[in-house]
Formats: structure tokens, C-alpha cells, sequence
């Protein structure tokens, strides 16, 4: 049966002069809205007591399951407003569907894909106002489920809460649109064969901290992890997947392998490449082909994408001992930029969905 969403409206709602001050210039994931969903479930019970209530602090045992056994996942996706007032979110139905293997990965309890867009809709429809004007602002929405039973123990936790947060949001990138630099981290790895890598859990985004901070102590931006089975392969950002385009137009990504989380911008990207004309490719990636690619200039773009940024230019590829950079002089190219800007007319109705990727949430 269908969760129906209780709506326990919050009676200190921040001032509307407040909230207008906040989305002139939101910043990402400084500020929230009034309103939170939050869901029980349990094995006798399964999910119930589904709310919407004020937005506040949860209230966790200390001996909580997820604080010792890290039992979480999450998902990341955006309602846009468009220019009809209306509100809309791109392609939910996939961070659902992703979210239901997160979710069997990590042994917590899959949330019917009904559930997670009534979640999301229920939300949106009480905190509207939240949602920033057209442009490049969104309203960015947090899902997230983690074990909640009071216990310890290593074994699957017999108690977990689903929430639903949301962060009104602006470019990414306040400063505007620049190439990244990156770090090639030799020493750690993001992901391992038979681990979580597919996964959209907080364990991952940890791991990849560590090779973060080197890349930061080199003067770059970001790291790009390898296999760590080999150290030889390209796998993504600590957040965002890669893309390399080449001289003769092929749009290489590297293939999902399993450790590899499989990014929704990611497989938008890969349609939108097909109707510019590329040749599209998912297979493994040497590191040694990046250096040697934008060595020679075969590779004469390489961008990353991921929700929150959307389309990421990438400049300078660092290393222990040696660089590379492939842009001679130019921050991105046309591909880059036209897939960037493809994608946002979609995502704030500009342009016409002819996929079918939008779904109207108010």
C-alpha cells in the first residue's frame, strides 16, 4: 500500500524577508527549508508513520547503528522552476531506481519507487516557495536512509529512518564556469572489486577525502581515482564521472565496472552525445591514454558531470613528477559546452523534453 504523507506543518516557518535574502544568493547546501520528510521502517511494520514535518534535529541513540556501522546511502537530484511558475524534477524515476540498489547493498530495506517520488512531490508541494527562480538555481533535494536501531552488533538493523532534505542551491561553481584541475591519486583508491563503489553511500564520499586533500596539497582542484585492482585505469572524481573527447568526435567515458557509481547526468550525457552526432564509447580508460592523449591532442575536451555541478570543464591533469593539459588555451570546448547547455534548456523547460526525462512535481 502507498505511503500517505502526514503533513505536520512547521509553526516557526524562517520569515518570508529571510527566505527571499537566502535565494538571491543560496550558495550550495548552506541553507534549508522549513519542511523534512521522515519515514519508519521496521520488519513487522515495514515503512510507515510516513511525515512531513518542521525541519529540525533528529534524535539518535548513541548507540544508533549507523554511527558504528556506517549502514547509510543517499541520492542527489533538483526541482526547477520554469518559467510558468510550475516545478519540475529531472529523471526521478532513475535516482529511485538507484536508490533501491543502494539500498540492497547495503543491506537496508528497498523504498518502493512510488514512495521515494511521493517523498520528494510532498516535500516540494508544502516548501514551493523555496524553489528559486529560472535560471541556473534549483532546489536541491537530499533522500537519504540510515539504520536507526539502537544496538550494537554487526548484522542488518531491524530499525531504519528515510528522509527527504532540501537546500535551495545556485551554480555550483559561484565564480563561474573554469576548468578543474586534477590530481591523479596513486596512493588511494575510491572503490574496490566487490565493495560498494556502485553505491551512492557516505563510506564512498569518505574514502575519496584522503585523496582530496592531497590534490588540494599539489595546487589542484580535485583527484581522479584508478582501479585499485591495477592503478593503471580511470574510475571518476570523488563525486563526478569523467568524460574525454576526442579529435575525431568519440565521447569516452569509462565503463561501469561495479565499482563505479553509475551517475544520472552521466547516462543523460551519454544520450545527449548520441543526438550531437559523437560516437559514443564506455570501456576502460588508461591514465597512461589521458597523458598521452592530451599530450599529442587527441584529446581535445574532458569534462565531468555529476547533479550538483552539472557539466565541469577539466584543465590540468597532475601527478607525482609530471603534468599534462590539453586545452591550449581554451577553458572548454564546443562539445562541452554544448552538452552543458543542452541539458540545462531541458532541465528548466527551455527546450523541449523529447525524452521524456522531466516530471512535474507541483
Amino acid at each position: 500500500m502507498a505511503l500517505q504523507f502526514v503533513l505536520k506543518r512547521n509553526d516557526q516557518p524562517v520569515a518570508t524577508a529571510e527566505r527571499e535574502r537566502v535565494l538571491a544568493a543560496p550558495g550550495f547546501g548552506k541553507h534549508f527549508t522549513d519542511h523534512m520528510v521522515h519515514v519508519t521502517w521496521t520488519p513487522t511494520d515495514g515503512w510507515h508513520d510516513a511525515q512531513v514535518r518542521a525541519y529540525g534535529p533528529l534524535q539518535l541513540d548513541p548507540s544508533a547503528s549507523v554511527l558504528h556501522y556506517a549502514q547509510e546511502i543517499f541520492e542527489g537530484l533538483k526541482a526547477y522552476r520554469h518559467e510558468d511558475g510550475s516545478i519540475w524534477a529531472f529523471r526521478p524515476e532513475v535516482n529511485a531506481a538507484r536508490f533501491q540498489r543502494s539500498a540492497q547493498r547495503l543491506a537496508l530495506p528497498p523504498l518502493p519507487a512510488d514512495d521515494f517520488l511521493a517523498s520528494i512531490q510532498a516535500l516540494v508541494e508544502v516548501d514551493q516557495d523555496w524553489v528559486p527562480a529560472p535560471g541556473e538555481a534549483s532546489l536541491y533535494l537530499r533522500p537519504f536512509m540510515f539504520a536507526s536501531e539502537a544496538f550494537l552488533g554487526v548484522r542488518a538493523a531491524a530499525q531504519v529512518t528515510y528522509c527527504v532534505i532540501a537546500s535551495p542551491a545556485g551554480p555550483y561553481f559561484s565564480g563561474g564556469l573554469h576548468p578543474v584541475s586534477i590530481w591523479v591519486s596513486d596512493e588511494f583508491t575510491r572503490a574496490a572489486p566487490g565493495g560498494t563503489g556502485s553505491a551512492k553511500c557516505g563510506g564512498n564520499y569518505a574514502s575519496s577525502l584522503a585523496g582530496q586533500l592531497e590534490g588540494i596539497e599539489h595546487g589542484c582542484d580535485q583527484a581522479v581515482f584508478l582501479d585499485a585492482t591495477t592503478h593503471s585505469f580511470v574510475e571518476e572524481l570523488g563525486g563526478m564521472n569523467l568524460f574525454f573527447v576526442t579529435k575525431d568526435r568519440r565521447l569516452v567515458t569509462p565503463e561501469l565496472t561495479g565499482s563505479i557509481l553509475e551517475g544520472v547526468t552521466r547516462a543523460s550525457v551519454l544520450e545527449l552525445g548520441k543526438e550531437l552526432g559523437l560516437t559514443v564509447e564506455e570501456r576502460r580508460v588508461p591514465i597512461q591514454e589521458w597523458k598521452d592523449g592530451a599530450a599529442s591532442g587527441e584529446i581535445v575536451e574532458i569534462f565531468a558531470c555529476g547533479t550538483a555541478a552539472v557539466i565541469t570543464p577539466v584543465g590540468e591533469l597532475r601527478w607525482e613528477g609530471g603534468s599534462c593539459d590539453h586545452r591550449n588555451g581554451v577553458d572548454y570546448g564546443e562539445v562541452t559546452k554544448t552538452i552543458r547547455e543542452r541539458l540545462l534548456a531541458i532541465q528548466y523547460g527551455r527546450a523541449e523534453d523529447t525524452y521524456g526525462w522531466m516530471t512535474r512535481l507541483v
